[in-house]
């Protein structure tokens, strides 16, 4: 094995220093004392709007942050140039999506050579010129941040919604544009979620408004031509701790009204036929209980973990009488059988599942009840199903891709079975599956459970203890990260690391027991199956503690944040991107953005001594101490309204008071973006490459 690798770090300047300004808290006769708590702006929320009213004692804070990180990774400036090289090389910079039938025409996107933004298109419905309904690059043109919420058009295609955010604050506003003419109507609707649903006549559309707390709390119905103010408000969800969302069914029979949190949920249902009737209740929320819903004709199908279907079930109900009481069983539960996702169409009932860890699409005949299963050989892969948007048809559309495969997209009929292949992700510069190796293996956790690992590694890589390793986890939410193809981890491989997911309890990689043992007083497993990942990594060979660079973002930068303190010396380096690191302060200001909807995740802190105890116990910012720890680069977004940017400067000011090491402790803030980082597709490569180059440079090998 080759010797560990000396510090690359050297020479620095002095680190900023926050000034301490302490403040403290007493909750259940517990005091904790924040020094830095003063890095919050008072106005935080106009803050968002308006990023030039930031405090100017923060603003030079921030500004000193990012002038320590770039004379750390200056050096690394040629090679971020090179990697953003090789990365943007392999996007095929002209792509365009296979169009989607829909009514007269079909729908589709694409990207120009050069543009950051996607343009929209339309064809007639079996192939022809293309009509450009949208060219994101001109919208955007001037701003410093745009991202686009996408383009619903109108049922009789006559009109486009689309939305935008030039701020990264993520309030929306909605515009409305006339597809044969391109021309923008007056209508201007502002702090939107971003999602606009038509009515049928194309004449008016439901959206949701969020609130100072960028909460989507209320339901709109505008009339096309009419000003914002003269809006009716359709419903308003007065539970801080409820998200809402509205759509549409496939038939343009209803709208759905779906209100949730992060573990229960309710719809209620607008006819199309009445848009003025009051929305209706499918079945009141009961906590712990989900169910979403579609429409198949006569009934609604729905997926539900109701009466202990911890995996979920499929139901069915009449249209006319949704209600729990009519609720017939289709697809039972199987435990071990996650069901992710279903769609209903004319003659078929499909569904996207978990089994294995591995996901399958399922296919059942609603007239005979036949099923079947699309068959997959790979180890390790990722599946997307994106359906089809027309009730009547007999022909799904799903994508295919593992760490070595690039992405296959596929038309499936459903009745013969036959599968094909419209389009194979192309890599410009070039790519050969068969140059690299994908592996699954298993960690054994602190408890016996076994944590999958996805691994991508270039072939001859060495496996004996010398090679670097990017591990990347994030583990909550019940969200699955897919072992699927990325064209700028083969920069990694390349270079000799071996990139690696850790499927850590908090997803739902294993089931729905999965995410339940890796939250509230479980939360801890989450971490501990991320140092068993990297323990496994080490001791099968793939790398060493010296040389595993772990990476999370936003509640995966909790991860880091957790690892960091629990085990520094197993690790070379961490990046940390937009990391909720804050979870005590966070979860105990019920004014802050999101923090009631989180509390089914974490814990509510505020009413519960024992919750309390739980977040106090792992908070990363809360458990900060003496020891010495490994470079740490921390990103963060300074419109952020998920994961607050003083979240991590609070934890990069108290990491360097801390630390009794050497190693440089970062912290970039983006100036001018939001939780996702910047919002053009060449922009993200660059803050990947940026991110990359730390990983390399901490890994010895620029």
């Amino acid at each position: 094995m080759a010797p560990s690798p000396k510090s690359p770090f050297a020479n620095l300047p002095t680190a900023p220093v926050a000034p301490k300004k302490p403040v403290s808290d007493t909750r259940h006769g517990i005091t904790r004392s924040d020094d830095y708590a003063w890095l919050r702006a008072d106005n935080w929320q106009a803050m968002f709007k308006d990023p030039s009213i930031l405090d100017p004692e923060i603003r030079k804070h921030l500004e000193a942050e990012n002038s320590y990180m770039e004379a750390a990774l200056g050096d690394t400036e040629e090679l971020q140039k090179t990697l953003f090289s090789e990365m943007r090389g392999r996007i095929k910079e002209d792509d365009s999506s296979v169009p989607t039938k829909d009514g007269p025409y079909a729908y589709g996107s694409l990207f120009v050579t050069g543009g950051e933004q996607p343009h929209y298109f339309r064809t007639p419905r079996d192939g022809g010129d293309k009509q450009t309904l949208f060219d994101g690059d001109k919208e955007a043109a001037g701003k410093d941040y745009f991202r686009l919420a996408g383009m619903d058009h109108s049922t009789d295609h006559s009109h486009g919604i689309w939305g935008y955010d030039d701020k990264g604050s993520e309030y929306f506003t909605l515009r409305i544009r006339n597809l044969e003419t391109g021309v923008d109507l007056d209508d201007v609707i502002e702090n939107t979620a971003g999602d606009g649903v038509w009515a049928p006549d194309g004449k008016s559309f439901f959206y949701t408004l969020q609130d100072e707390n960028h909460r989507p709390s209320k339901v709109f119905h505008h009339i096309v031509g009419e000003p914002q103010s003269s809006d009716r408000l359709v419903f308003e969800e007065t539970d801080p701790g409820f998200f809402m969302g509205v759509g549409g069914s496939l038939l343009d029979d209803f709208i759905y009204i779906d209100i949730h949190d992060h573990e229960t949920s309710e719809y209620r249902l607008i006819p199309t036929s009445d848009l003025t009737a009051e929305p209706k209740l499918v079945a009141e929320r009961e906590e712990g209980i989900e169910y979403s819903m579609t429409e198949g004709g006569d009934v609604f199908y729905i997926m539900t973990n109701d009466g202990d279907a911890k995996d979920f079930k499929i139901v069915e109900a009449p249209i006319s009488a949704p209600g729990k009481e009519n609720w017939k069983p289709v697809v039972p539960h199987e435990p071990g059988r996650l069901i992710i996702s279903h769609m209903a169409y004319a003659r078929h009932l499909i569904w996207l599942q978990r089994k294995d860890g591995l996901p399958q699409i399922v296919i059942r005949d609603r007239r005979t009840g036949e099923e079947h299963a699309i068959a997959f050989d790979e180890e390790a892969y990722s599946l997307g199903l994106s359906g089809a948007a027309e009730y009547d048809s007999d022909m799904i559309r799903f994508s295919y891709s593992s760490m070595t495969t690039p992405t296959q997209l596929y038309d499936y009929d459903m009745v013969t079975r036959e599968r094909v292949l419209l389009k194979t992700q192309e890599v410009p510069s070039g790519h050969n599956p068969d140059d690299y190796v994908t592996r699954r293996v298993m960690a054994r956790a602190h408890d016996g459970e076994l944590v999958p690992v996805s691994l991508l590694y270039k072939k001859g890589t060495p496996l004996d203890g010398s090679s670097p390793c990017l591990l990347y986890g994030y583990g909550a939410y019940g969200i699955t990260i897919p072992a699927s193809f990325s064209t700028n981890a083969l920069s990694l491989a390349d270079r000799g690391i071996v990139y690696a997911i850790a499927h850590i309890r908090g997803g739902k990689d294993k089931g729905f027991a999965w995410y339940e043992n890796g939250k509230m007083e479980n939360k801890q497993n989450t971490f501990k199956d991320f140092i068993a990942a990297a323990d496994h990594l080490v001791a099968t060979g793939f790398t060493s503690y010296d040389r595993i660079i772990a990476e999370g973002g936003s509640a995966g930068g909790m991860l880091m944040g957790a690892v960091a303190n629990m085990a520094p010396e197993k690790f070379a380096g961490i990046i940390a991107a937009v990391p909720f690191v804050d979870v005590l302060n966070t979860m105990l200001d019920d004014t802050l953005p999101l923090t009631p909807p989180e509390w089914p995740e974490w814990g509510n802190p505020i009413e519960s001594e024992e919750e309390y105890r739980w977040i106090a116990a792992y908070s990363p910012y809360d458990n900060v101490t003496a020891q010495a720890y490994p470079p740490i680069l921390a990103i963060s977004g300074l419109t952020d309204p998920r994961v607050t940017y003083w979240e991590p400067t609070k934890w990069v000011a108290k990491l360097r008071e801390h630390t009794s090491g050497t190693a440089p402790i970062l912290l970039k803030t983006n100036m001018a973006a939001g939780h996702g980082g910047k919002s053009g597709r060449f922009q993200r490569l660059e803050e990947i490459a940026f991110e990359y180059a730390f990983a390399i440079k901490v890994a010895g090998k620029m």
